[in-house]
């Protein structure tokens, strides 16, 4: 039994642990004050919670020892602290080979939010925790005001304290070795998938991410592949463009800043004139918000943050001209490099630069600053599939071929890309070389949730109902949640529940830039609000910022160009009038236009994409409110004909 207060080395932080016969022999009152040791700033209503919970569940692991002498050796842990999180599900039972998760809640019915909060413990136990991957991990919300069996939600047993011992039995698995307490509490035991943030946060300080198994497996080929062709490029000093695709969720954008931050590459660093060493590549995205939450994240290093992130405009700017000017680094790093802009929209963007010459696109550009880099280089490509959003961006992936094809020397390059990417670009004089390492199909930002891609696509395809529900149902199964509203103070009153006692979890109000009407129902999605939201403070700031700018307040809304390449645990979607189901298709009929002389030539598939982008934001799911508009019936219809659940 430990008390709740020290903790050995690697020891997971909780109130309490003990066999069920301790458990059950010691006084309540005991087991309260060690957990009030533990949490110092417990409130008076979390202690009347203890003083009615724990004898409730002593007899209830009383009950389950006098009926079978075998529970002995099960374990009770109270106040379970997740490492490298701040939730605590209130109590975990180590009973036979499973593991059941217990969350009290002192209500009679629970809502939609108390379920969901308590299958994300058994997804992510199941998800990140090395002794849970091979056992059941079992999830029951108590309603302590309720009474016997109500019934499974979500994957969620819903029951009152008194049926607890008899779901126990139930669940109880004498076929698997059971995990012994030590075991369990291990704090290297649990290893959550980091944030985007989180994780630039971690490569920063200490050039490393925590070690993911699951998410490794799924990046590490990409950045292994990538450190090769770097390292053959400086050892033949030779130039290289390497093309990495993957779904959205895939770490794209990690396997980028793992490749420039993890180490990879500092035997590469070579002096320059003045006689110290250059990093040996940088990291440069065109999504201005991704670029001012990383540098405002790590603003406290100095330099602004900076040297971890540039922005790809500005890049552009110092070297587009000064033509002699030569990069120090040897690879570039090019975040959504899909999304690059073509040459009429890299002429706007910098108009008013003196000294700028237009008729370049921004891979036109790259190449071109690569090329003035001695001896060697390499180009890389993040490439995310169904993402162009800005006017400008629809050219697409050949804007790369061209711009080494109207190189210099056109055959001083090679280009590695997937097999699927190759036979876009094939046909061409310049070397093309195939490398699937170079695909990442699978999701890693969901909690593993695989089908979410696929429903969105399908969903935005519109393709039938029916289909679509299979779909979402596996996604439940998975612990991603989809939820429907029309009525937005509902949708934010989940959210509030729902994340309540997690203080590190991040939840914002999302809509299209281009949707008329949102703002008569109280989503500030036009120009003038979206353009004064600070998208640092709002995806960092904790709710107690004193400036109301984070988040949380589900006051500003982000619309996709401050989405895109960024993530929360969960969004409020707004659903507008600019992307309508007429019963067969969707129609962009009602959208906002774009401003004179915009060169667009699909508005109905950069739609299409905005919201690909909008319903893909949330890791643990998406609370989608369409308001009460008789133009949007139609659109309510399709999705909850489609498996997303109402509030």
């Amino acid at each position: 039994m430990t008390d709740g207060v020290e903790f050995p080395d690697g020891i997971a932080r909780h109130g309490w642990e003990s066999d069920f016969p301790t458990f059950c022999g010691t006084e309540a009152r005991i087991i309260r004050g060690r957990l009030q040791q533990f949490l110092l700033d417990a409130s008076t209503e979390q202690v009347r919670a203890w003083d009615v919970s724990i004898p409730r569940l002593q007899h209830e692991a009383d009950e389950v020892l006098a009926r079978d002498k075998t529970a002995n050796a099960y374990a009770a842990i109270l106040e379970y602290e997740l490492p490298m999180e701040s939730r605590r599900p209130d109590a975990v039972l180590l009973v036979g080979g499973a593991i059941v998760v217990l969350e009290l809640k002192g209500k009679s019915t629970p809502s939609q939010a108390d379920i969901d909060q308590a299958a994300a413990y058994a997804r992510d136990l199941r998800c990140y925790h090395r002794e849970c991957e091979a056992r059941p991990v079992h999830v029951v919300l108590v309603p302590t005001e309720a009474q016997g069996y109500l019934g499974k939600d979500c994957g969620v047993h819903v029951a009152g304290p008194d049926f607890v011992d008899h779901l126990v039995e139930q669940i109880e698995d004498r076929g698997i070795p059971p995990v012994s307490a030590a075991a369990f509490l291990s704090a290297a035991a649990y290893r959550p998938l980091p944030t985007l943030v989180q994780a630039a946060r971690e490569l920063f300080f200490s050039g490393t991410i925590r070690p993911i198994h699951r998410a490794r497996a799924a990046t590490d080929p990409a950045v292994t592949k990538i450190t090769e062709i770097i390292h053959h490029a400086a050892a033949s000093m030779t130039r290289h463009l390497v093309l990495v695709t993957g779904v959205p969720g895939a770490g794209k954008t990690l396997v980028g800043l793992r490749t420039v931050h993890a180490h990879f590459l500092d035997d590469l660093a070579v002096p320059r004139a003045n006689g110290r060493p250059t990093a040996p590549a940088v990291f440069l995205s065109g999504n201005g918000p991704l670029v001012e939450v990383l540098q405002y994240e790590l603003r406290r290093a100095g330099g602004g943050g900076k040297v971890f992130v540039r922005g790809v405009k500005d890049y552009v700017k110092q070297y587009s001209t000064r033509p002699g000017l030569v990069p120090p680094e040897h690879v570039l790093v090019f975040d959504e490099a899909q999304r690059a802009f073509d040459a009429e929209q890299v002429r706007e963007k910098h108009l008013s630069t003196p000294g700028f010459q237009a008729g370049k696109s921004e891979p036109e550009h790259f190449i071109d600053f690569a090329c003035r880099i001695p001896e060697w280089c390499v180009v890389v490509g993040l490439i995310g599939s169904g993402q162009e959003i800005h006017v400008g961006e629809e050219a697409g992936l050949i804007q790369w071929l061209q711009a080494i094809e109207g190189a210099k020397d056109p055959a001083a390059w090679q280009i590695h890309a997937p097999s699927s990417v190759c036979s876009q670009l094939g046909g061409h004089v310049v070397g093309i070389k195939a490398s699937d390492q170079l695909s990442l199909d699978k999701e890693i930002r969901f909690h593993l949730a695989s089908d979410l891609h696929g429903f969105v696509e399908q969903l935005l395809a519109g393709k039938p109902a029916a289909d679509l529900a299979l779909l979402v149902a596996r996604l439940e199964e998975h612990g991603y949640h989809l939820r429907i509203t029309r009525d937005l103070e509902a949708g934010k009153r989940y959210l509030r529940e729902r994340y309540g006692e997690n203080q590190e979890a991040r939840f914002g109000l999302v809509a299209s830039s281009k949707d008329r009407d949102l703002v008569n129902f109280g989503v500030s999605n036009d120009y003038p609000s979206t353009k004064r939201v600070r998208f640092g403070p709002w995806y960092s700031d904790d709710e107690d910022d004193g400036e109301r700018r984070s988040c949380r307040h589900l006051s500003d809304c982000v619309t996709e160009f401050g989405a895109q390449g960024l993530e929360l645990d969960s969004c409020l979607l707004a659903w507008g009038t600019d992307l309508l189901w007429d019963g067969c298709k969707w129609s962009n009929a009602r959208a906002r236009g774009y401003r004179p002389g915009a060169h667009v030539r699909d508005p109905l598939q950069l739609r299409l994409n905005a919201y690909r982008v909008l319903l893909t934001r949330g890791r643990d799911g998406t609370v989608v409110c369409v308001p009460r508009l008789p133009m949007l019936d139609g659109t309510h219809s399709y999705l909850v004909n489609c498996g997303v659940r109402r509030l």
